[in-house]
């Protein structure tokens, strides 16, 4: 009987060491997906503000040269106005498409 305890015991503690290291590399490798994520993630942020600021501009430029062609610049920014009020009715009715692409998109890196 004690035999079988001699036995049992180092393959226990190797169990357990198994068990550790195992939960040990499940954690390194969800921290390294998130900051994969993550920094995708953040380096498309960086991108989004960036090409905003120019569609900002753009949007400005346009509208006022539309204005100056309709004769009031008001005008032109009314027009632009409208414009994207029309593509917020459009993508509102997109939504569920988009929400569906980005959770996958993203549980697809996770998985990965």
């Amino acid at each position: 009987m004690e035999a079988n305890k001699e036995h049992i015991e180092p393959l226990l503690q190797k169990a357990e060491a198994y068990a550790k290291t195992s939960l040990q590399l499940m954690q390194f490798k969800l921290i390294e997906k998130t900051a994969v994520v993550t920094a995708r993630l953040f380096s498309r942020l960086i991108l989004l503000v960036v090409i905003s600021f120019f569609l900002i501009a753009v949007n400005i430029a346009f509208a006022l040269w539309l204005g100056e062609l309709l004769g009031k610049n008001y005008y032109g920014f009314l027009l632009l106005g409208l414009l994207y009020a029309v593509i917020a009715i459009v993508l509102s009715f997109l939504q569920p498409l988009l929400k569906g692409r980005i959770g996958n998109f993203i549980i697809t890196q996770l998985l990965n």
